[in-house]
């Protein structure tokens, strides 16, 4: 039996003639077929508001698997004839599990981490640095964020201290885009902060890498010494032909103050652009809540704390705000403990009420044992979250439970 053809199942129809109960299939950006997240039915207005908040003109409906009720029927003479099959494959075209969602998501990290380290070395050895594997690399994460941005975000907050460099990189291409999307910036800007975040720390493959990781408090000289990673990323940058000037901005801003105090080039204000004060925000934040070799990991909110105390000398301060709402009070992927002293994974988040996710449970603080893993929803349940941790303060393993 031959396959069906999306043209043969589904109807292309313009965003503005869904209704609510359609079955959507797959969205279609310059004839280009991706995937979506929670791909399927519209239920609510919200969903169809989203579509458009995204500038996504025209989207793919499965009528077999709609359910439209009568006094909102389909406007037939709305849609498009049907088209040839677009020979650009979309990324899913079924449903995905969460299980394999995470599969995914940390396929693709440990992709971009390897593309890190490759590029490290060759700038290390003085090669040219191509910026198509990026551009690659950052159509891959845009996708998989319209997958399942859970899942994502469950795996990038898996960290190894001995990696830092690399998964701080890929964390803050992470967070920049997830930020991007919340300011509802065009997708070829939140492409652009990809690039930027996994490049924003190139200059550092020149730095003495025992002051890079020393443990103790650094010396002034130590200090001016790492400073000049700045510098030598400017030097690295000029090299790489077709990197835009937003990448440019996250890569040699996020060290620069408003108060005119940063480096390298102290600038000051308005001369720090919205991209520069992004990645300004997104780079301290993810390396408050990572291990280092010299340092243990702070909760997001004990981190979000830190932020609002840098405004408005260092960061922008209504920017922090938006930023904190985007990430939520208990981002995916941190840990919590839960009112009856079980600990767990915030594993879903709850939009429409941030206070309430979904929480893998895994552990008792109470017994001071891991439990048998329990699902437990917020938002159905009498339980709260009574704070956020970080897993060295109790002295256990999450890793297996992600």
């Amino acid at each position: 039996m031959r396959n069906v053809t999306l043209a043969e199942k589904c109807l292309k129809i313009p965003v503005s003639k869904l209704t609510v109960g359609m079955f959507i299939e797959s969205l279609d950006r310059k004839n280009q077929l991706i995937s979506i997240a929670n791909s399927g039915l519209l239920r609510s207005q919200a969903d169809i508001n989203m579509l458009v908040r995204h500038n996504v003109k025209y989207v793919w409906v499965d009528f077999s698997r709609s359910k439209i009720s009568k006094k909102g029927k389909p406007p037939f003479n709305c849609f498009s004839k049907p088209e040839k099959a677009i020979s650009t494959p979309f990324v899913r075209k079924k449903w995905m599990s969460r299980e394999m969602a995470q599969v995914k998501a940390g396929e693709l990290l440990s992709e971009s981490k390897r593309l890190i380290q490759k590029v490290l070395l060759e700038t290390f050895e003085g090669k040219a640095v191509e910026i198509a594997p990026f551009e690659d690399l950052a159509d891959n994460m845009i996708n998989m964020m319209w997958q399942d941005i859970d899942a994502l975000s469950c795996m990038s907050a898996l960290r190894n201290k001995d990696a830092y460099l690399l998964e701080h990189s890929v964390n803050v291409a992470f967070l920049l885009v997830t930020f991007g999307r919340f300011l509802q910036l065009e997708q070829s800007i939140l492409k652009d902060l990809v690039i930027g975040g996994i490049l924003h720390d190139i200059g550092k493959i020149k730095i003495d890498i025992d002051v890079l990781n020393k443990p103790g408090k650094l010396t002034q000289a130590e200090f001016e010494h790492i400073k000049c990673h700045q510098n030598y990323a400017i030097d690295i940058l000029s090299g790489i032909k077709g990197l835009s000037q937003v990448s440019r901005d996250v890569c040699l801003m996020h060290h620069e103050k408003l108060d005119g105090k940063g480096y390298p080039l102290g600038l000051a204000g308005d001369e720090i652009t919205l991209y520069g004060r992004m990645s300004c925000i997104v780079d301290i934040f993810d390396a408050l809540t990572a291990n280092r070799s010299y340092k243990e990991a702070m909760s997001p909110a004990a981190a979000f704390k830190i932020l609002l105390s840098l405004t408005p000398f260092h960061l922008d301060k209504p920017l922090v705000y938006d930023f904190i709402r985007c990430v939520g009070i208990y981002p995916v992927g941190s840990l919590v403990e839960l009112s009856n002293g079980l600990v767990g994974i915030v594993w879903t988040a709850n939009k429409s009420e941030v206070l309430h996710p979904i929480v893998k449970c895994f552990y008792s603080v109470i017994n001071r044992q891991y439990v048998n893993v329990k699902m437990i929803d917020l938002a159905k349940s009498e339980l709260h979250i009574e704070r956020g941790l970080v897993a060295d303060c109790l002295g256990i393993d999450p890793a297996p439970f992600y």
